[in-house]
């Protein structure tokens, strides 16, 4: 997960104040991402800088929302109709409900999961709810440097690598600027996956200029609440997949991946016009 410190840049990144009260720690994306969720592993800072986004962006709950909920619906195909057994979840963030391991141990009691993050509240809160679990683990690692990341000993010792692997870059991808190659970072992740592997991708996408108001008041009212992000066109999201043969319905706006019933309509909520998904199978 990319955390707080991530809105500046990495070398600018420092510790909390030495006059910080244990009890007040500084808010963390992790943390306030969890309490637009609806979930309670948040402090009072985390749900003050919350409150800030929606005031911002009334709608910012129903794209947290989509989000989870197109997690749901990418790990349930993934699992149930492609029938992958190992996922690799990167940027996981806090434990929260219908997470990817549950989803998918739900359908397939012997589907291995990792999540990855740097953030060590995540790690810490994960560990914690996973120190019963056997098919799922967390491991400390960064997008930033792939090579490091699959070479994680926790990470190969669960996940098979002559077997195929869903890897899950959800809501990730936004944060990595474009001077840091955010293209070579995942070219580097496939490129060492087998065959028979799918990629997973959420970002957040600038609506361009040819849009109503409502729509361009929620970009850049989403741009404000992301801090430091950078909205990509859907086709920059798309080239992320470029080599891989996507699943219907290609690249499209998150509501328009294989919707449910009650998934809610982009024409009534604008900000759900401003996050795109794909997946794609390596061939």
């Amino acid at each position: 997960m990319i955390t707080s410190d991530h809105f500046r840049s990495p070398a600018a990144r420092s510790p909390a104040p030495s006059g910080a009260s244990v009890d007040t720690p500084p808010p963390n994306i992790a943390r306030v991402y969890d309490y637009l969720l609806g979930g309670k592993d948040n402090y009072a800072s985390d749900r003050a800088l919350g409150e800030r986004i929606a005031v911002a962006l009334p709608q910012v709950h129903l794209g947290v929302q989509a989000q989870r909920a197109v997690l749901r619906r990418v790990v349930d195909h993934l699992v149930r109709e492609v029938g992958l057994r190992q996922l690799i979840d990167i940027g996981s963030g806090l434990p929260t409900a219908e997470n990817v391991h549950q989803v998918a141990q739900r359908i397939a009691p012997d589907t291995h999961v990792v999540y990855v993050d740097n953030d060590p509240a995540v790690l810490a809160h994960a560990r914690a709810l996973l120190a019963d679990n056997k098919q799922t683990v967390v491991t400390d690692a960064d997008l930033r440097h792939p090579d490091e990341l699959l070479a994680d000993p926790v990470l190969r010792a669960h996940i098979d690598f002559d077997q195929p692997v869903g890897l899950l870059l959800c809501g990730i991808l936004h944060y990595i600027l474009d001077d840091e190659d955010p293209y070579a970072l995942v070219r580097t992740l496939v490129d060492q996956l087998p065959s028979g592997s799918y990629v997973f991708v959420h970002h957040l996408i600038t609506a361009g200029p040819e849009v109503d108001a409502d729509t361009a008041e929620a970009e850049a009212a989403l741009r404000q609440g992301v801090g430091r992000g950078q909205f990509r066109t859907l086709d920059e999201v798309a080239a992320f997949l470029d080599g891989l043969d996507l699943v219907d319905p290609g690249v499209v706006i998150v509501p328009a991946w294989r919707p449910d019933t009650d998934t809610p309509c982009p024409d009534a909520h604008p900000v759900l016009r401003l996050a795109a998904v794909g997946v794609a199978r390596k061939p």
